[in-house]
């Protein structure tokens, strides 16, 4: 099974998104976090133990991220998705966005 992890800053809108659009792939188990102080789920280092890939959604995430979390990010794939905060929770949009780019990365993972 690959572990995905979905970060933004808040991980109120994208990365639950994410997280629950991917969360049927088969072969692929998904999570969201944020890096930012009030989060809904801050980031910790438990979360990205074991994980095979690790989505942000903008430059600003990745370099809070490799701030943060170096030690822990050694040999892991992170991408950047290059996703703007301008969307709600589930939005069409935000969907069809995710589905574009992620889909190629889990199907990389899993095969399928």
């Amino acid at each position: 099974m690959a572990r995905v992890l979905f970060l933004c800053s808040r991980n109120r809108l994208r990365s639950p998104t994410a997280e629950r659009v991917f969360a049927d792939w088969p072969g692929v188990e998904t999570d969201s976090a944020g890096l930012a102080d009030d989060a809904e789920v801050p980031l910790s280092a438990d979360q990205l133990e074991g994980c095979d890939l690790v989505c942000v959604m903008e430059r600003a995430h990745l370099r809070r991220l490799k701030q943060r979390f170096a030690a822990h990010l050694r040999g892991m794939r992170v991408v950047c998705l290059d996703i703007p905060d301008d969307y709600a929770y589930m939005d069409p949009a935000l969907v069809a966005l995710l589905e574009r780019k992620v889909a190629p990365l889990l199907r990389g993972l899993t095969g399928r």
